[in-house]
């Protein structure tokens, strides 16, 4: 039975939850995944916890706040200009706190997402932080096949 080394290409079913216990990626119900380690499709702390493990292992994991996605950075909450916002997409458009907005890379080639938080006349407050940031998650596997 192969057991799973860094770089290995895996197939298995997963389910990362929140403190709160609700579903954020289940696989279970669904197709299988198909990943490889250590090419940040999992976060590290996920990774580390596969790594060892054989073919058909089913675990669950517990990691502990910030373990799975860092630390909440305060310097990641960031108020944006109006004007900026209106220049990047639509002038017309109405920001609500929990919105997920995405902003395009300085290269223009990917976008990453802000967490709209507060909104005032001129500018929006997004929080870029990981949304589970400084959170607990439990991680559930079932190791399918390790290639």
């Amino acid at each position: 039975m192969n057991s799973v080394l860094a770089g290995s290409f895996l197939t298995l079913h997963y389910r990362l939850a929140g403190p709160d216990g609700a579903d954020i990626i289940n696989t279970f119900a669904d197709k299988a995944a198909t990943l490889s380690l250590g090419t940040g499709e999992l976060a590290p702390a996920m990774e580390a916890r596969l790594i060892g493990l054989s073919e058909g292992t089913r675990a669950t994991f517990e990691l502990a706040a910030g373990e799975a996605f860092g630390t909440r950075n305060p310097e990641l909450l960031q108020r944006v200009k109006r004007a900026m916002l209106d220049e990047l997409g639509d002038p017309g458009e109405r920001y609500h706190p929990g919105d997920v907005v995405q902003f395009p890379t300085p290269d223009g080639q990917n976008t990453y997402a802000g967490v709209v938080r507060e909104v005032g006349d001129e500018w929006v407050l997004f929080d870029f932080n990981h949304p589970l940031a400084g959170q607990p998650v439990t991680f559930e596997v079932h190791l399918i096949g390790v290639l």
